[in-house]
């Protein structure tokens, strides 16, 4: 049997978390923290307790379980209070914290968990916003201590960011990948740097699409629409570095004078580019660029790639057939 997770905050991130390992078959106690008179805890228990029924309810709705599964996985989680979630924290081995985004919140959080978890507990914050770097000083122990950054919605996104501490050991990082994949999470390392990846390079999109709106580039719709079909897609199967490489950095490198000319500098390619430019690194019509492709038989590679967006392309009812199009409607349709 697997053991117990513990979650220590019982907001939406600790009960999406919460909801992946149940998802995943595993036991869970999710802990509410905060000290409450017994009218207002039992209120906020029946709230969360409703909140994770809910959600299982929206999982069995997508056919990601069953009525009966969604009964058995509510049975599998135990929502307590912190006074009585010491036993069950001494036996985990992975304690996830998802309390408020306050430093004060997570001290009060951290003292309390170095107390009351084994020594040897890996302890992971959920934190969007302080770096580990930060918060290990708050942690008995910071080498079983680092950052694992989900995002929402957690039970259905695969992927979590992981940040260890200059004092993180190896042991830890290697106990908590292996539990966030034994929730079917896909788990990368980053350094300790504001923003992580995700949140880093989506807030850059965000912010420039939103801008396109100011300017009257396009309408909200149409930029979404552009986002959904010709970014998304083809960023769901190739990443951006990746990207890069197949249309080639030297693309990149001129295209981002042009713009960084026409709009400003913020789109001003990094040293990186042209230094991989002067060492004939543009991708894979060299060989190598951000990817080594020597000895790899890179028409079996685009196939594969193709394939995957072929598959996302017919899944949206998006795929082209010969034959397909259909005459345009004339001007009295």
């Amino acid at each position: 049997m697997a053991p117990r997770i513990c979650v220590a905050g019982a907001g939406r991130m600790g009960e999406g978390i919460t909801l992946s390992y149940l998802l995943a078959g595993c036991d869970v106690t999710l802990v509410d923290i905060k000290p409450r008179p017994p009218a207002e805890q039992a209120e906020h228990s029946g709230r969360v307790a409703a909140n994770l029924r809910r959600e299982l309810g929206t999982l069995s709705r997508l056919g990601l379980l069953d009525v009966s599964q969604t009964e058995a996985a509510l049975r599998r989680v135990r929502l307590c209070r912190r006074e009585d979630a010491v036993a069950d924290l001494r036996a985990a081995r992975i304690v996830f914290e998802a309390v408020p985004e306050r430093l004060d919140a997570k001290q009060d959080t951290f003292q309390w968990l170095g107390q009351a978890c084994a020594p040897d507990g890996v302890i992971a914050s959920t934190t969007s916003t302080f770096l580990v770097t930060d918060l290990a000083k708050l942690v008995p122990h910071p080498d079983r201590f680092l950052n694992a950054h989900w995002l929402n919605p957690a039970a259905l996104i695969p992927l979590v960011e992981v940040s260890r501490g200059p004092k993180t050991s190896d042991a830890a990082v290697a106990e908590l990948l292996a539990a966030l994949r034994q929730a079917g999470k896909v788990p990368v390392q980053c350094a300790p740097s504001a923003g992580y990846i995700v949140p880093r390079i989506q807030a850059l999109a965000m912010n420039e699409a939103a801008r396109m709106v100011e300017e009257g580039v396009a309408s909200a719709e149409d930029i979404d629409t552009a986002v959904r079909l010709g970014f998304g897609l083809r960023f769901s199967v190739l990443g951006l570095l990746e990207f890069i490489d197949w249309g080639g950095g030297d693309i990149l490198y001129y295209a981002s004078r042009y713009l960084s000319g026409e709009i400003g500098p913020r789109f001003a390619s990094p040293d990186v580019i042209a230094r991989n430019m002067e060492e004939g690194r543009n991708g894979l019509r060299d060989g190598q660029g951000f990817y080594d492709y020597a000895g790899m038989d890179v028409d079996a590679y685009k196939m594969e790639r193709l394939g995957q967006l072929c598959k996302r392309l017919e899944v949206m009812g998006l795929l082209p057939r010969a034959g397909g199009a259909s005459a345009a409607p004339g001007p009295d349709a």
